[in-house]
């Protein structure tokens, strides 16, 4: 039975994963490389939470429950006991297959490691390991606690008890879980990096302003964020290498990265996480 779950990678969507599973009564151990990551990513978590409590979906006896599940820590080898472990570091397939070859010699046999990978394979890091069959792809939407998808990816040596099981995870989450195959970008982002690609190559090509072009989809596709915002959101290093994953992994001219986006990721200009991407952003607080 699973009841603690491992989280490797503090950031963004680490913490934000550590969140979900320990408001669901998991006991989580979230671990970071960086000191300084795992102390940001407590805050962070309780700052979301806090708003749970201001919006009345949580009280504060409940908040500090969740709290008190999620333990912290820089050392990968205190995750010998969990149940189930999900890698949410850098999107860098080096670093992955040594984290996976890492933690394949840390965890019991036959316990599962998912990856929060957005493109990367997952037969690649399946191969990593000494358990490819107990190796799938877990990808988590931002932010995590209000999304509801999860897209669970299946490596060509994944086992379908391994599936059921991170199948069963996803709704004990209050999530739903949508099965892809292990094909560069999976679902969500094979289709949405390429839209936002094109989206930076209409603004290069003065087409349109950066708001004029987020307008036209808000308004008239009825998207709920526009392509160049969400680009921000995202953080356009991230956007930048999934497209190099599809246009490596595909061999398709139409998947080669904006040189726009090229650019700005070589000057520093990253989005939200810099303070300045396509839009401009106050990061003082």
């Amino acid at each position: 039975m699973i009841k603690t779950i491992g989280i490797v990678g503090a950031g963004t969507m680490g913490h934000g994963i550590a969140q979900v599973f320990a408001q669901s009564g998991f006991e989580v151990w979230l671990v970071d490389a960086s000191a300084t990551a795992v102390h940001r990513a407590r805050g962070s978590i309780e700052t979301s939470l806090g708003r749970f409590v201001e919006k009345g979906k949580l009280s504060p006896a409940d908040r500090d429950a969740v709290l008190g599940r999620i333990v912290t820590g820089t050392d990968v080898d205190a995750l010998g006991s969990a149940d189930y472990v999900v890698e949410a570091i850098l999107e860098d397939a080096h670093a992955k297959c040594e984290l996976f070859r890492r933690l394949d010699g840390i965890v019991r046999p036959g316990v599962i490691l998912a990856s929060n990978t957005s493109s990367i394979s997952i037969t690649t890091l399946g191969a990593a390991s000494n358990r490819a069959g107990q190796v799938l792809g877990m990808h988590f939407m931002n932010p995590v606690p209000l999304m509801p998808l999860v897209e669970l990816v299946r490596g060509h040596a994944t086992t379908v008890d391994a599936m059921t099981a991170a199948s069963g995870l996803c709704t004990a989450l209050g999530k739903t879980p949508v099965e892809a195959a292990d094909y560069p970008g999976f679902i969500a982002n094979r289709i949405l990096m390429p839209m936002i690609n094109e989206a930076i190559f209409t603004l290069m090509e003065g087409v349109g302003t950066a708001e004029s072009i987020d307008s036209v989809m808000k308004l008239g596709m009825n998207h709920p964020m526009g392509p160049l915002t969400l680009a921000d959101f995202i953080g356009l290093d991230v956007c930048l290498a999934i497209m190099n994953v599809l246009h490596d992994g595909l061999g398709d001219p139409k998947y080669r990265p904006c040189p726009l986006l090229k650019r700005m990721v070589a000057a520093g200009q990253l989005g939200r996480k810099s303070g300045e991407g396509f839009y401009t952003y106050d990061n003082r607080h």
